[in-house]
C-alpha cells in the first residue's frame, strides 16, 4: 500500500496553492501549518528549490475521535498535504494516505477513522 495518493494539475504554483484550503474545508479539514521548503532551504543552507510547501492539515472531530483511541496518535497527525512546482505550469499535489500510515498503531478503531480521513482526502485530491 502506497504512503500517499497524487494529482499533476496544470496551473501555476501560487493559483494551485491559494485554491486548496477552500477545496479542504468542503471536505471538514483546515490548514493548521504551512512550511515553505523552498524558502527554509535558501535561508539555512543558502540552496535553490523549487515551490515546495507541506501543508498540515486537520479535521477536527476526526483527529478527537482518534485521540480518545489512542493517546499518542497524534504523532502522527496532521495530514500532511505536499504542494510542489513541477517544469511547465504544472503542480503535483500529494496527500498522506491515512490508511497505510495508521496501521502502525494497530488499533481496528482508528482503521475505521482512517478510512474515512482517506476518502475525504481523495475528494479533495478529485476536486482539484
Amino acid at each position: 500500500m502506497k504512503y500517499y495518493r497524487e494529482k499533476q494539475v496544470t496551473g501555476s504554483f501560487q493559483d494551485v496553492l491559494a485554491k486548496i484550503p477552500e477545496l479542504l474545508k468542503k471536505e471538514g479539514f483546515g490548514i493548521l501549518t504551512d512550511t515553505d521548503i523552498q524558502s527554509t532551504l535558501k535561508t539555512k543552507l543558502n540552496a535553490d528549490f523549487r515551490p515546495y510547501r507541506i501543508l498540515g492539515a486537520c479535521n477536527p472531530p476526526f483527529a478527537y475521535k482518534a485521540l480518545q483511541e489512542e493517546e499518542n496518535i497524534g504523532l502522527l497527525l496532521p495530514c500532511n498535504i505536499v504542494v510542489q512546482e513541477l517544469p511547465g505550469e504544472n503542480v503535483k499535489v500529494s496527500v498522506i494516505n491515512p490508511l497505510a500510515t495508521m496501521q502502525i498503531a494497530d488499533n481496528e478503531a482508528i482503521e475505521s477513522i482512517a478510512r474515512e480521513v482517506a476518502d475525504r482526502l481523495e475528494r479533495f485530491l478529485e476536486s482539484l
